[in-house]
């Protein structure tokens, strides 16, 4: 991973990037519809709002002051964490951002006394998959959706400490 490469705390300023360049990507690169970003403005807001600092945190991935991703790790249900917002510009990806992103992320979750972690997501995201698995996560459901105007296989991954 790039030295320049740094995480930091999200924070409000934040937002309006994280909304738009999921819904502009997801956009492009899936296919989905105008429901997905205003899904995502929900997911933002709720942390803004409601997080609890001592067991939910959020990261920006920046090199030179320009965001590159995000990660955040909110409470889940069952006492477990629950990973959401992870993502990465296409041009940060390849380098291993997206590891220390999920480790940083994980490691979190851990310290703060959760006992695993879900996440939320669709088969289509390969390298995403790819990478829960070599970090030792496993898919535990499966299913077919329509979702965000696309017929789409939403799964879900869980791990456990």
């Amino acid at each position: 991973m790039d030295d320049a490469v740094k995480l930091r705390a999200f924070s409000v300023q934040d937002a309006q990037w994280l909304v738009q360049k999921h819904a502009e990507l997801y956009a492009r690169d899936e296919g989905f519809d105008d429901t997905f970003g205003p899904l995502v403005a929900t997911v933002v807001d709720d942390f803004l709002k409601n997080h609890d600092p001592a067991c939910e945190r959020g990261w920006i991935a920046q090199k030179n002051g320009d965001p590159l991703g995000s990660i955040f790790c909110v409470r889940g249900q069952e006492g477990m964490a629950k990973l959401r917002l992870f993502f990465l510009i296409p041009e940060a990806r390849g380098f291993g951002l997206g590891q220390h992103l999920l480790d940083t992320c994980m490691g979190f979750a851990h310290d703060a006394g959760y006992p695993g972690m879900r996440l939320w997501t669709h088969e289509s995201h390969t390298a995403a998959c790819a990478l829960y698995a070599q970090s030792g996560w496993r898919c535990i459901q499966s299913k077919p959706v329509h979702s965000f105007g696309q017929n789409l296989v939403e799964q879900t991954w869980e791990i456990l400490f």
